[in-house]
């Protein structure tokens, strides 16, 4: 090849390069957001699945887009990720939907809502039962996108001072509990209490509330609730399967390449399946040091179970009067709910209720 037709194909590949680059930098820009969570970094489920989260982001994108994590209070505070979404003053943050309840009801039915949905059943309808659609039909009035990103899987029913064996016993009781389960027992004479997840055992100890409930084993031990209150009650019916969200400010969403929208959906959904395969995991074994340290378990009554039932029916109905959003996606959640349970009951059901009769017979 003589000197000039080399010259001349170099300035051919060089200027291909030129075009070039320009296109692969803006197909990849570098883009860092803020990530506010609504829980502290003790718990590692809850916050940690935050920071699976944006990893899985970043390495999707060879670190072009970075979400930095900040724990609950660090950039806001627990009730202010709503408005510090909307408003763009963190392009994202990690929560609970139903802590939003006071702003309107029909928050609840992103995270749980009384005897609703288990965890399998949660993700069926937000996923294939037009749940998610609903959602986020409701959450852009907020100017919000969400997508689901965890579940803890059904909650326990939480600590309590003393013994509660009748509906009488909850007469006055002050109990940490979130959202639509506090408008439940409120019907019962309860006096509910939202808390943030750092203030709740101080306000144990000092008697400021006499009972909390609040995840499960695995995340109760690490708070140490069992010091200073020794009954542990049972099942969390007001959280058959307890749905967290990320929730996203919607021009931010818009605004992001498609590749980049992939990557956050597809980090969501991993995180939503880890979180439950970690609580499932972990809660056995937490469960068993917390008998062992002196945590006394006790189910709710059936005298308790039916009368907290038949009062959340009564909520869905009232709040269902009020709202025409409330009304819609109760109906979507009850009609989803029926059909899974009679799934539920002649697969997963009888199979579950067989081998757990096996293990009380010690044949495991």
């Amino acid at each position: 090849m003589d000197r000039r037709s080399f010259i001349k194909g170099a300035g051919v590949v060089a200027g291909a390069s030129a075009l070039a680059a320009p296109a692969v930098a803006q197909s990849s820009p570098d883009i860092k957001w803020r990530l506010s969570s609504a829980f502290p970094k003790a718990l590692d489920t809850l916050y940690g699945a935050a920071e699976k989260f944006a990893q899985s982001v970043s390495d999707a994108t060879d670190g072009h887009f970075q979400i930095q994590v900040f724990a609950n209070g660090e950039v806001l505070p627990l009730a202010g990720i709503v408005e510090g979404v909307q408003n763009a003053t963190v392009e994202m943050g990690q929560t609970a939907s139903y802590y939003y309840f006071g702003k309107d009801p029909t928050f609840a039915f992103g995270t749980a809502v009384p005897f609703g949905l288990n965890a399998r059943q949660e993700n069926a309808w937000m996923y294939y039962g037009g749940g998610l659609d609903l959602m986020n039909t409701f959450y852009g009035k907020f100017n919000i996108y969400a997508l689901p990103a965890g579940n803890t899987g059904t909650q326990m029913g939480g600590w309590f001072r003393n013994e509660v064996k009748t509906v009488g016993d909850l007469k006055g009781l002050k109990f940490r509990v979130s959202g639509l389960a506090g408008a439940v027992f409120a019907k019962l004479g309860v006096v509910p209490q939202q808390i943030a997840a750092g203030d709740i055992y101080p306000a144990l100890e000092k008697g400021t509330i006499d009972a909390v409930e609040f995840v499960g084993p695995y995340d109760d031990e690490k708070l140490g609730f069992y010091k200073v209150a020794k009954y542990y009650y049972y099942p969390g019916w007001w959280e058959g399967g307890a749905m967290l969200h990320f929730f996203i400010n919607k021009d931010k969403w818009a605004s992001l390449p498609k590749a980049y929208q992939a990557a956050v959906t597809a980090a969501a959904g991993m995180v939503n399946a880890d979180m439950l395969a970690h609580y499932d995991a972990a809660n056995p074994a937490a469960l068993r040091r917390l008998v062992a340290g002196g945590a006394v378990l006790r189910p709710f009554s059936p005298e308790i179970m039916d009368a907290c039932f038949k009062a959340a029916n009564e909520t869905f109905d009232e709040l269902s009067a009020k709202s025409a959003d409330f009304k819609t996606i109760y109906a979507s959640m009850k009609a989803f709910r029926n059909e899974e349970n009679l799934w539920f009951q002649v697969a997963d059901g009888s199979y579950d209720n067989f081998m757990q009769a096996k293990q009380r017979a010690g044949a495991l």
